[in-house]
C-alpha cells in the first residue's frame, strides 16, 4: 500500500494543499502525521476523489461526507446509492429550475433591449 503527501495528491487532483487541509480541518480526510507531515493513506485518496467527484456534481461537503460516510465495505451499499440518486435527482431539480430561470432572463433582457432600441429609432424620427 503506497502512502501520499499531500503535495502528490493536490498535483493528483488538481487542487491546492489549502483545499486539502480545509476538507481535513472539516473532518472529511484524516491523514496520518509523521511528525509534522501529513501522510494520506488509498482510503483518504479515494475520499477525496469522492468529494470532489461530489463537488462537481453539485452536492454539498455535508451530503458528500453523508454519502461517503454510508460506505461499508463488503456489504451492498443499496442505501448509499439510494441516497446518491436523491442527491443526483435533487441537483437536477435545482439545475433545471436555474435554465428555466435564464431562459427567462433572456426573454426579459431581449425585450428590455428591442424596447430601447425602437425607443431610440422613435427619438431619431423626432
Amino acid at each position: 500500500m503506497a502512502d501520499y503527501s499531500i503535495s502528490q495528491l493536490a498535483k493528483e487532483f488538481q487542487v491546492t494543499t489549502r483545499t486539502i487541509r480545509h476538507y481535513e480541518d472539516l473532518g472529511l480526510l484524516a491523514p496520518a502525521r509523521r511528525g509534522q507531515t501529513r501522510v494520506y493513506s488509498p482510503a483518504d485518496r479515494t475520499r477525496l476523489r469522492l468529494i470532489l467527484r461530489g463537488k462537481r456534481l453539485g452536492l454539498s461537503l455535508d451530503d458528500s461526507r453523508e454519502i461517503i460516510d454510508m460506505y461499508e465495505p463488503g456489504k451492498t451499499n443499496v442505501d448509499q446509492l439510494k441516497k446518491l440518486i436523491d442527491a443526483i435527482q435533487a441537483q437536477r431539480i435545482k439545475l433545471n429550475q436555474q435554465l428555466d430561470d435564464i431562459g427567462n432572463l433572456l426573454k426579459d433582457l431581449n425585450q428590455a433591449e428591442a424596447g430601447c432600441i425602437d425607443a431610440l429609432k422613435s427619438n431619431g424620427k423626432s
